[in-house]
């Protein structure tokens, strides 16, 4: 019998923020915004960049919001058009077309080229999983204030020029407002699979403001998706320091420290996850794949029936509930979850590689074959070596 991936048991500790689809297709829709700030006394040309940026992005977003509130399916997901607009800040890319500064006014033009669609797609996804929409919530909050904040100052500084104090003030929030900026792009960069842009996006927030703890957050979950395990934890601890509240942190320094196999730091910062928000799915699955690798497969079911719960489109909750039920030698209902597993996401090698498994332990060896063959064509190195090892060609 074959079952090498199933002692693996699929512990793949997903790090936060990714992935939602490359809004690439051939209905794209472009909207164009421009905006003229006019600059005070206070201000320098950074300073009424940085102010003119924010103003047109907002511009951009409300009219890509009500186009897709008013064109597409989205009104079935029942937001409002506010809810609609922070979920798009974290899809869609503003690029500047032209911008121009003469001392007195920054003027500029900009663009979103996007596929309705595709964003809806991706809206769907943000609003299903706590964790990435809580992300955009706060980085969204963290933008108004900052604009609020620029705005009183900048009313003050009106009436009094020389008021250093506010003065100081006003360059801070400048630099939140750009830090919030980066850290947004940064986001959507990384929902992309950008992750090195992702990385050069976040590394310019924290730069311009060095506590800025969920940019650290988000950064540790790129260089997990690189690889770069080691800085994904040091990235997360800064986090945590920074603000020991931060549910996402403790998420992705749990997936940092499955990749080390410390499994009980698993354990204990999934807890802490979900004492911090009971909804963050990831949090359960993660703790659940703790529990599978203690042995303890009946805990691990129950949370991931809570991922499950909260996230129906969850194909590696399925896929690791299968898991604990195939240790259960409950391998009828493993094959149930390896099934929808595969039918949420047909392209996870491992999800017919065990649904194989499950086939040769219930004594239907066709279908085993079957799947082991799909599984190598695509790339899982266990199914190839054991049809390799049977003389079975793919």
């Amino acid at each position: 019998m074959m079952k090498s991936s199933l002692i693996r048991i699929n512990l793949i500790f997903i790090l936060l923020v990714f992935f939602i689809p490359n809004l690439t297709s051939a209905e794209l829709k472009t909207f164009v915004k421009e905006y003229t700030y006019q600059a005070s006394e206070a201000d320098s040309k950074i300073s009424s960049r940085a102010i003119a940026l924010e103003q047109i992005k907002r511009l951009l977003l409300e009219e890509i919001g009500t186009y897709i509130e008013s064109h597409t399916e989205v009104i079935n997901f029942q937001l409002t058009k506010d809810q609609i607009t922070s979920l798009t800040a974290g899809i869609v890319q503003t690029q500047i077309i032209k911008e121009k500064w003469d001392g007195e006014r920054y003027w500029i033009q900009a663009k979103i080229e996007a596929d309705p669609h595709e964003v809806v797609t991706a809206i769907d996804s943000l609003r299903k999983d706590r964790g990435k929409s809580k992300e955009l919530e706060d980085a969204n909050r963290k933008a108004e204030t900052a604009l609020k904040e620029v705005e009183r100052l900048r009313k003050e500084l009106e009436l009094s020029k020389e008021d250093r104090t506010n003065i100081a003030k006003y360059d801070v929030a400048i630099k939140e407002l750009s830090a919030t900026d980066w850290y947004r792009k940064g986001l959507s960069l990384g929902r992309a699979g950008n992750h090195h842009e992702a990385i050069e996006a976040l590394t310019k927030t924290i730069q311009l403001n060095p506590k800025y703890s969920s940019a650290y957050a988000a950064r540790s979950a790129a260089y997990g998706m690189l690889g770069d395990h080691q800085q994904a934890l040091a990235d997360a601890n800064k986090a945590i320091e920074l603000d020991p509240k931060d549910s996402v942190a403790y998420l992705n320094r749990a997936g940092a420290y499955g990749r080390f196999g410390k499994y009980q730091q698993v354990l204990e910062d999934s807890n802490r996850a979900i004492q911090l928000d009971p909804k963050l799915a990831l949090a359960y699955y993660n703790r659940g794949n703790a529990y599978l690798r203690f042995g303890n497969y009946q805990q691990a079911i129950k949370d991931y029936n809570k991922a499950i719960e909260l996230d129906p489109t969850y194909s590696l909750a399925y896929l690791n509930r299968g898991v604990a039920y195939f240790f259960l030698r409950n391998f009828q209902q493993a094959l149930v979850e390896f099934n929808k597993a595969i039918e949420l996401d047909p392209k996870n090698s491992a999800a017919y590689n065990d649904r194989g498994n499950a086939y040769l332990n219930l004594g239907y060896k066709e279908q085993a074959i079957s799947d082991h063959k799909t599984a190598a064509r695509l790339g899982n190195k266990e199914a190839q070596d054991y049809l390799r090892s049977k003389g079975i060609s793919w």
